[in-house]
């Protein structure tokens, strides 16, 4: 009877634990993020080991960064990793999001046919705009307001010209960016890219990609990515603590270890830079 007794008590106390609502589920914390940090593959690698250290499991949403920055104002993520400092601050003075904290960066790249039937290969990026409008030579734009959208219109308006977006040669794809490349490589066109993405691409071809960087290397297309919270005082619900270890982790030595070894072909895809 006492085997009994015991055995039943067990099970009752098994039946308390595993009831809904009385076991503590593994935290989780919602981010919006840029297409980039997800089709490259970075996410993937560093999801699991952010679970690892912290217990907390990261889920994601990849869109362009205007989408993102707007999901935090509406309090629909926890967290935000984006590439448009000039658009994340807005929304800092706005109150949405707040602790902006850079991790790493890559750059801009225009990237084209081999052939290059524009003749762009090797010019500053504003005169490879130029070029490429004079020779209405197709050009594919993301046209999404994500962040590498958001530098290509800066792009233009640097050039001293307005964004050609009634031209038939310039094509808006509203996609993301591996998959607008595709667009590109099949009008045999221009596009501009992240180069993560582009070494991603690169790597999905083999490492021989039909289209090729032929503008690079001018200060205008550094790419800094950032962290931000969206800010509990505007959104209750927001799970401040845990954007906040997000970040610090993100930010660590360890984890910016993490990111300077991930590559694709040998090639490094994010640059770290936490301060």
């Amino acid at each position: 009877m006492k085997k009994i007794n015991v055995l039943l008590s067990t099970l009752a106390i098994l039946t308390l634990l595993v009831a809904p609502g009385l076991v503590k589920a593994s935290d989780f914390l919602m981010m919006a993020t840029t297409t980039s940090t997800a089709n490259t593959g970075l996410l993937d690698d560093l999801a699991p080991k952010f679970q690892k250290e912290t217990g907390i499991e990261l889920r994601w949403t990849a869109v362009g960064t205007g989408k993102a920055l707007k999901m935090g104002q509406n309090c629909d993520v926890d967290v935000l990793m984006v590439h448009a400092p000039a658009a994340e601050q807005k929304y800092v003075d706005m109150g949405a999001l707040k602790d902006r904290r850079e991790v790493m960066y890559n750059d801009f790249v225009i990237i084209g046919p081999a052939s290059d039937p524009a003749g762009v290969k090797g010019l500053p990026v504003v005169d490879a705009l130029k070029t490429i409008a004079a020779q209405k030579a197709a050009f594919v734009s993301r046209g999404d307001n994500s962040g590498t959208n958001k530098k290509e219109i800066s792009l233009w308006k640097v050039a001293g010209m307005a964004v050609p977006d009634k031209d038939t040669w310039y094509i808006q794809t509203g996609q993301g960016m591996l998959k607008s490349i595709t667009v590109a490589e099949e009008r045999d066109g221009y596009i501009m890219t992240d180069r993560g993405t582009y070494i991603k691409y690169e790597a999905n071809k083999n490492g021989s990609p039909e289209l090729k960087v032929l503008v690079e290397g001018d200060k205008t297309l550094f790419n800094q990515y950032s962290v931000l919270a969206v800010n509990p005082e505007k959104c209750k619900s927001a799970k401040y603590e845990l954007a906040t270890k997000f970040s610090e982790w993100m930010a660590s030595p360890k984890t910016q270890k993490e990111i300077a070894n991930f590559k694709l072909l040998g090639k490094k895809l994010f640059i770290p830079n936490a301060k």
